[in-house]
């Protein structure tokens, strides 16, 4: 309402700006006689967000309000009985013992797991503990007594038990039959297999699958799956939960394993059948088709042959551009996978149709010096034009654990010391080519960057981190013990 206001009194007053975006989006409001009304400048408000109405724009922002959550404070890890603030026993159990999203670590789930062993009354009565402790028997009686609260919000969190038992981690080793029947008391009394949440407001739902088949940014070690992953997924995919779980996808992408994606396939992964989450949020999620595209996309830049077929055999389009124009096969031979280029032909895409520079590139990621050389023979600007055009090259080169790869384009006068994105291609200058051969734990890689020039004491733009403290922070200890020497603050 506020930006409402704030449009409808610039165009009052004349601002160009404003008047040339109300022709822009409502051009009848300017032509219309009296000034300027609220209605016309809530209008324009919602056209700017891609809403037909005010009213839809003000029920996205209601949606976005309810759904929202933000991860619960999280200071060290109490011990024994101490509780975080305001917090009974059954509260600091779940905040200890759930995934959040934000500094996952499993000393958090110990202590969760001993705060359990020391008080196994916290879930008399608490649905939401019994759900993350898979008590059968104390949900059992908390349900028989009010099968509501099945369905009720609560906890750290402020969600459902079915979210609870979902996102806990606190036992690796807790019973598979204890977890299943938990899970089905819970959907026999109501619970919503599609329950969820917006974490920090964004628009892609962590929903109760989602934490079951965990995984993230901060990879499986740290944000691990359900310990009984596969037969609760399947639990919950039979009881309803939508398989077009676009947050569940892209914390799974990472990693090369494909069961989540056969389970979710199984169960009309990639078929729209008007999921509640997709009914809310439209196109801020993304259709099915395209949630699938992306994922080909990573696994083609990344060089997943396993998932990249998995995808080609369950009918997504491999011959169509992605976003960028560019084909899978063009994609392929330009992220360093040539191998990947057979795979996707075979399943109906064409040839690669390549520009000199990604021509260039593509023969650089490969190795392939005579190509190399016919390039620069024909176009003598090429190597330049390929400085400029990608000069985090190298950090690809480290990506792809190819050390060969950096010193011929360290040759080839590539900055050893440029920063690039390390999860794709991109133009973001995040960390050095030594960053990633540190926090994967390529000692082999690291040393020959060192020797072509790589800078030990380099600060990452993200995290203002040296290629040792990645090293340590991601526990690979042979990596940090070869930069340690190295590096002047060590």
């Amino acid at each position: 309402q506020i930006f409402a206001k704030d449009l409808r009194r610039a165009v009052r007053a004349g601002a160009p700006d404003a008047l040339a975006e109300v022709a822009d989006r409502y051009p009848d409001a300017l032509a219309a006689a009296g000034p300027f009304p609220l209605s016309a400048a809530q209008l324009v408000v919602a056209r700017r967000y891609g809403f037909a109405s005010w009213a839809r724009l003000k029920q996205h922002c209601t949606t976005i309000e309810r759904y929202t959550r933000f991860p619960p404070a999280d200071p060290a890890a109490p011990a024994g009985a101490d509780l975080g603030a305001g917090e009974d026993l059954a509260g600091t159990f779940l905040r200890l013992a759930c995934l959040w999203y934000e500094d996952d670590q499993p000393a958090r789930w110990a202590a969760a797991r001993e705060l359990l062993a020391a008080h196994p009354e916290l879930t008399h009565g608490q649905v939401h503990a019994a759900a993350a402790a898979a008590d059968r028997a104390a949900l059992a009686s908390i349900l028989a007594a009010d099968p509501a609260a099945a369905r009720r919000e609560g906890g750290p969190y402020q969600a459902v038990p079915l979210y609870y038992l979902a996102y806990a981690r606190h036992d690796p080793l807790i019973a598979e039959d204890e977890v299943l029947g938990a899970a089905r008391l819970l959907l026999a009394a109501g619970a919503d297999p599609n329950a969820g949440y917006l974490w920090q407001g964004l628009t892609s739902p962590f929903t109760v699958l989602t934490g079951v088949f965990g995984h993230g940014e901060l990879g499986p070690d740290r944000q691990p799956r359900h310990p009984c992953a596969q037969p609760l997924a399947r639990l919950l995919l039979t009881a309803g939960a939508d398989p077009n779980d676009a947050q569940a996808l892209y914390n799974r992408m990472f990693e090369p394993g494909n069961d989540h994606l056969e389970l979710l396939f199984e169960f009309g992964l990639g078929q729209d059948a008007g999921g509640p989450w997709l009914a809310r949020f439209g196109a801020d999620i993304g259709t099915p088709a395209s949630m699938l595209r992306g994922q080909l996309a990573w696994a083609i830049t990344h060089g997943m042959t396993g998932r990249v077929r998995l995808l080609a055999e369950h009918g997504v389009d491999v011959t169509a551009p992605f976003e960028d124009g560019q084909t899978p096969t063009a994609l392929a031979r330009t992220t360093g996978h040539p191998d990947l280029v057979g795979l996707l032909i075979g399943y109906g895409a064409a040839e690669p149709s390549l520009s000199p520079l990604d021509d260039f590139i593509a023969a650089a990621l490969a190795a392939d010096q005579a190509r190399i050389g016919q390039l620069q023979d024909r176009y003598p600007d090429i190597v330049a034009r390929a400085r400029a055009a990608r000069p985090a090259l190298v950090v690809w080169a480290a990506v792809l654990g190819r050390a060969d790869v950096a010193a011929l384009l360290t040759g080839l006068g590539f900055d050893i010391n440029a920063k690039g994105r390390t999860d794709g291609v991109g133009s973001m200058e995040w960390e050095t080519a030594l960053h990633h051969a540190a926090g994967v734990g390529d000692v082999g890689l690291a040393r020959t960057l060192v020797e072509l020039g790589a800078d030990p004491d380099i600060r990452d733009t993200r995290f203002g981190g040296t290629p040792l403290s990645w090293a340590r922070h991601f526990g690979q200890e042979q990596t940090a013990a070869f930069l340690a020497p190295l590096t002047a603050a060590s």
